[in-house]
């Protein structure tokens, strides 16, 4: 299991995240069209009301996100995302000036204007790849930075994907983008790897990078994994969305008690209490 120190997290203004010994990362989903829980947060006093409960009930960090990125997602202009996004990101702020914020964008203008506007971390489904200008915005500000894996955009990338090797194909993904990023001036410290749950990947290939979890751990970089209510709980278990409450915090536990320190769910209170148990009857390192 990981250790607080081993999966450290320095984010902007020299901040840091240290998972004692787990984080939960709380979705508070801006949108009226995500997978699971679209449109009950949409109104910006709903969304700010939920993202101030998960923190209440334990999260460490709250991701928060404008445009869905499920799968066959319609895109949103960035003059959509930063309405929706700007007044819960300033509010939940205002509300609480300690919290560590993330914005799920891969738009490099609104990544701008949510880290001007306070924002900690910027998780990026893209690695810089949709708006490549988004790399002299992190680079300039610093931020702690989510590194996702992704085979094609949300509205293709659950066409037919294919992999020779998906574990083997994500370390060296994982290798060459922070190379890069710590190149362009990036701090390696303020990376973590997310594999990518749902995004390019299917039954098989998600299965196959779970059980490969502990070859990305050896480059060095604290895991971040969001397997909340996906379709993986559908594929294998028969479940709706609304049914996998159960299944996520089954996983998230299964998942710490490998090493995974970063776990991006919708139901904190319950996936806590699912941590808990993990860390009071796991063997201490």
């Amino acid at each position: 299991m990981s250790t607080a120190h081993d999966a450290e997290w320095v984010i902007r203004g020299e901040r840091r995240v240290r998972p004692s010994p787990f984080c939960l990362v709380g979705i508070v989903n801006v949108t009226p069209d995500s997978f699971s829980d679209g449109g009950r947060f949409f109104e910006p006093e709903k969304a700010v009301a939920h993202g101030l409960r998960l923190l209440e009930e334990g999260a460490g960090v709250l991701d928060l996100g404008a445009e869905s990125t499920r799968p066959f997602a319609d895109p949103v202009s960035g003059e959509e995302e930063l309405a929706r996004l700007m007044p819960v990101l300033t509010e939940i702020r205002r509300c609480r000036p300690d919290a560590v914020l993330s914005v799920d964008t891969f738009k490099a203008e609104t990544a701008r204007q949510a880290l001007e506007a306070g924002a900690d971390v910027i998780n990026d489904i893209s690695a810089c790849l949709f708006d490549p200008p988004l790399l002299e915005v992190v680079t300039q500000f610093r931020p702690g930075y989510v590194l996702m894996h992704s085979q094609g955009r949300p509205a293709d990338m659950q066409i037919a994907p294919q992999y020779d090797d998906v574990a083997e194909t994500l370390l060296t993904f994982f290798e060459a983008r922070m190379n890069m990023l710590v190149r362009a001036g990036l701090p390696e410290d303020r990376i973590v790897l997310d594999p990518g749950i749902g995004f390019g990947k299917n039954r098989d290939h998600t299965l196959a990078v779970l059980r490969a979890l502990e070859r990305f751990r050896g480059l060095g970089r604290p895991l971040y994994v969001g397997l909340s209510r996906k379709s993986l709980f559908g594929a294998l278990l028969d479940l709706a969305p609304g049914e996998r409450e159960e299944a996520t915090h089954l996983a998230v536990a299964l998942l710490a008690a490998r090493g995974v320190a970063y776990h991006r769910v919708h139901d904190v209170a319950g996936c806590a209490r699912a941590l808990r148990l993990v860390a009071a009857i796991t063997p201490q390192q």
